[in-house]
């Protein structure tokens, strides 16, 4: 049924589970078992399902849509928002209403279901009886309404949403929307007022705020691609037609203060306007053209009237336009965010109208988030600033020694005959440990973690190569301006820098691995005759003849022995240290104090989401217990400080006492050298095990990059074969896209070159005509085309106003006759 008023279409979509999905991630991101949230997995899908299926104008739909609406908004705080699930939704607006748009994002539905809100507040709008005064100001109050959900969606769920916005809920799409919806309500309470019988200065100021209000809203819609062309010429007739009631109105004013120069001109000025809104006729309804012809008649009547009484009786001057004075706006239309919307937490709860927030025992989303922000930043902490600095100085220590040949030195001259006890035990620890074949096993093990991480980051990287390849050979074939998508580096463009950072870290590996392996090479025989017999060892280390010791020589080595022996407890000490830092890590549990902390935001902000920055104070609270240990770095630098000085005195003495006693330096270099190869062996030990790490959680990482570019090209495929059938689409229906396209550049360059819109404080003149002139009677114009017979083309037979008309009581005399005078307009009518 046509309408003088236009409501918003229902976006559709297809079912989905949405418990599936969430058990499933509960299943494999926490630790709660999805079982205990039965109820709620129901709940959701049953919500989603009364929420979707309201696609009627019912009140009871309202509370369908916000409930489920305030639940997403909830569950956001639980689950990130690629819980799993593909909401797949069809555009209400535009050209593209039966090509879906899928999303892994419940912010996208939530922009959906907030859209269909405010469509089904339009449709109640235009279901009621607005032939009354509660009829009109329901309809008023809907009308706002859904320009306020429409407000809050473009301001706040939309830059919220991490993606890109569906094509209908583009920004100028969005606000052509929103002014129509406002430029509609106070139609409504505009037409409350005529109803209502109140002063005709008033119905003005009111008539005048609703042009500017359509005048916005068909300014936006000609820069947008989804509001049809159909929609802009409404607007633009009612923006047309608005302003002239308000002249007439202002007119009657004029005439009720004995204004009667200004009455008249005011006149002239609303026929100028009526006759612009009458230019659109060919693409409005009969109800708003019925409008527009009721106006026009009592517009020309009381002109004639005006005319003639001034120039009979009253002989007052009749000012130009330009001396009009502006009339002023008196703007009654706001948007409304109603507060279920605008403030959905509190209507969640105990005392909530949409009763309890499903999900509440789970744990925010936010809160294992800031467990892992936390862990890792503790870990970080331990690692660099205490353990890896504690190692490194006893590396330095370890690096200093063998600079000094020691202990090799002292052992050779101590015990020529045998091995040292010290070699004994290093020889049987690799031994026990299979230490020669374990390195092997573990750089073996580590190339194949290698080759995989690489054979599937190629596979992703060959995933994008072929994509680009795909979508550059489509961009030749149809060109750039059909083909108008983003090229692939610019719609993957994380993916893209992802392939270099990935590239980088292989190659980093790759240097690392070297120096591993040269580490290998260059102790792998000493290794050897470690891992072997005793009978092995001795015939590796040649026996000296027993040197003699004199007092000097004797006391220096005492000295040597004693400060060696010191260098032994504080590596033992430093690995307690280590040790002992390590268990602390693992002991330091922050679940229960930031599941407190989030108690205590739950109850003292219940409106605010959580977040892990919310937790930031309470990790620096937590971070400062290892200010401690961080001292005993501190103290163990100086420590190693004051003994290296005293092994280089020490080593130095017995260096000068023994000038000149070769005897024992063949033995010291196969003892200093098998005790190089086991301090080898434990940094090699620890180097594979970093790499196997590193390379377990790159697998982690590649596997991932490659699923992100396998949904990619798998969804640019499909985009693609989309854009293929809009295209070949497009081919068949071409004359029509022109002759659209070129109307709406026609109705953009005309809204472009008029004067920006006022603001709703300023007040603004009504419109001028911007059209050509119509053709002169009498001469024919080839845009006329050659007609046989019948009224001339303009003549449009006046309508009869239909029962409720809204605008029937502005015009009560707009149907009836001027007292047996042919008006020519009615053209002839025979019976």
């Amino acid at each position: 049924m046509a309408s003088n008023i236009l409501f918003l279409p229902f976006r559709r979509t297809n079912a989905v589970s949405m418990s599936t999905a969430i058990k499933q991630y509960i299943s494999t991101k926490y630790d709660q078992h999805p079982d205990m949230f039965k109820k709620d997995l129901e709940a959701i899908d049953i919500m989603r399902t009364n929420a979707v299926n309201s696609l009627e104008a019912h009140v009871s739909g309202i509370q369908k849509l916000t409930v489920y609406a305030a639940q997403l908004v909830w569950i956001g705080g639980k689950f990130p928002i690629d819980i799993g699930v593909d909401f797949t939704w069809y555009p209400a607006l535009g050209y593209n209403t039966q090509r879906p748009e899928s999303q892994n994002n419940l912010r996208f539905e939530l922009a959906n279901v907030l859209f269909n809100l405010a469509s089904l507040y339009t449709q109640l709008a235009v279901s009621l009886n607005r032939s009354t005064s509660d009829g009109l100001k329901s309809a008023c109050n809907y009308f706002c309404q859904a320009a306020g959900v429409i407000s809050h969606l473009k301001d706040t769920v939309i830059p919220d949403l991490r993606t890109t916005p569906p094509e209908d809920m583009d920004t100028m799409t969005l606000e052509s929307i929103q002014q129509l919806l406002l430029a509609q309500a106070q139609e409504c309470f505009w037409s409350k007022a005529v109803k209502d019988g109140l002063k005709d200065s008033l119905i003005a100021k009111l008539a005048a705020k609703v042009s500017d209000f359509y005048d916005q809203a068909a300014e936006f819609g000609t820069h947008s691609d989804i509001i049809s062309t159909e929609w802009i010429h409404h607007m633009t007739a009612k923006h047309h037609h608005f302003a002239a009631a308000a002249q007439y109105r202002a007119s009657r004013d004029c005439l009720e203060k004995q204004k009667y120069g200004e009455e008249v001109a005011r006149l002239r000025d609303s026929l100028v306007c009526v006759n612009e809104a009458l230019k659109e006729s060919r693409w409005i309804n009969k109800v708003v053209l019925g409008d527009l012809n009721g106006l026009k008649a009592r517009v020309n009547e009381d002109l004639k009237r005006a005319e003639k009484d001034n120039d009979v009786i009253y002989l007052m001057p009749v000012p130009p336009k330009s001396e009009l004075k502006t009339l002023d706006r008196a703007g009654m239309a706001t948007a409304r965010i109603p507060p279920e919307v605008s403030d959905l937490y509190s209507a969640l709860g105990d005392k909530g109208a949409f009763g309890q927030p499903l999900f509440a025992r789970l744990v925010p989303y936010a809160v294992h988030v800031a467990v892992s922000i936390y862990d890792e930043r503790k870990e970080r902490l331990v690692n660099t600033t205490i353990i890896d600095e504690l190692e490194a100085l006893t590396t330095k220590l370890r690096d200093l020694l063998q600079s000094l040949n020691l202990p090799s030195s002292l052992q050779a001259l101590e015990k020529p005959l045998g091995l040292p006890p010290s070699l004994i035990s290093h020889a049987e620890e690799i031994r026990q440990q299979d230490g020669l074949h374990k390195l092997q096993r573990a750089i073996h093990e580590i190339r194949k973690l290698k080759a995989n991480d690489e054979a599937i980051y190629q596979e992703g990287v060959g995933l994008l190569k072929t994509e680009a390849a795909e979508d550059e050979k489509a961009r030749s074939k149809h060109g750039t301006d059909r083909w108008s998508r983003q090229p692939s580096p610019q719609a993957a463009e994380k993916l893209y820098a992802k392939v270099n950072e990935i590239d980088g870290y292989l190659k980093s590996a790759a240097s690392s691995d070297e120096l591993v392996r040269k580490k290998f090479k260059e102790c792998e025989s000493a290794l050897q005759v470690l891992s072997g017999t005793k009978l092995d060892l001795e015939a590796f280390v040649p026996s000296s003849r027993r040197a003699t010791l004199t007092p000097a020589v004797e006391k220096a080595a005492d000295n040597l022995r004693s400060v060696l022996s010191e260098v032994n407890q504080l590596e033992r000490r430093r690995k307690r240290i280590i040790q002992q830092m390590r268990e602390k890590v693992r002991n330091d549990d922050i679940n229960s104090a930031i599941l407190a902390e989030t108690a205590r935001f739950e109850r003292e902000y219940p409106m605010q989401k959580i977040e892990p920055a919310m937790f930031e104070n309470l990790f620096e609270d937590r971070l400062e217990q290892y200010n401690e240990d961080k001292k005993v770095v501190l103290q163990e630098k100086e420590s190693q400080s004051q003994l290296v000085s005293r092994i280089q005195q020490a080593n130095a003495a017995f260096v000068t006492a023994r000038r000149g006693d070769s005897s024992t330096k063949e033995r010291e270099q196969a003892l200093q050298q098998l005790d190089n190869a086991y301090f080898k062996y434990k940094e090699i030990v620890s180097n594979l095990n970093t790499g196997r790490k590193f390379y377990n959680d790159l697998a982690t990482i590649v596997t991932s990059f490659t699923d992100d570019c396998r949904n990619f090209a798998y969804q640019r495929r499909v985009e693609a074969g989309q854009m293929e059938t809009d295209l070949a689409s497009a081919l068949s229906n071409l004359n029509l896209n022109l002759q659209d396209q070129k109307e709406r550049q026609t109705l953009r360059s005309h809204y472009t070159t008029q004067q920006q819109p006022p603001s709703s404080n300023g007040p603004i003149a009504a419109p001028t005509p911007t059209r050509a002139p119509q053709p002169e009677p009498g001469i024919w114009n080839p845009a006329q085309g050659i007609k046989f017979g019948g009224a001339p083309p303009q003549q449009v037979q006046q309508p009869q106003q239909p029962i409720g008309n809204v605008h029937h009581p502005a015009y009560p005399n707009a149907n009836t006759r001027s007292g047996g005078q042919w008006d020519v307009s009615r053209g002839i009518q025979f019976g």
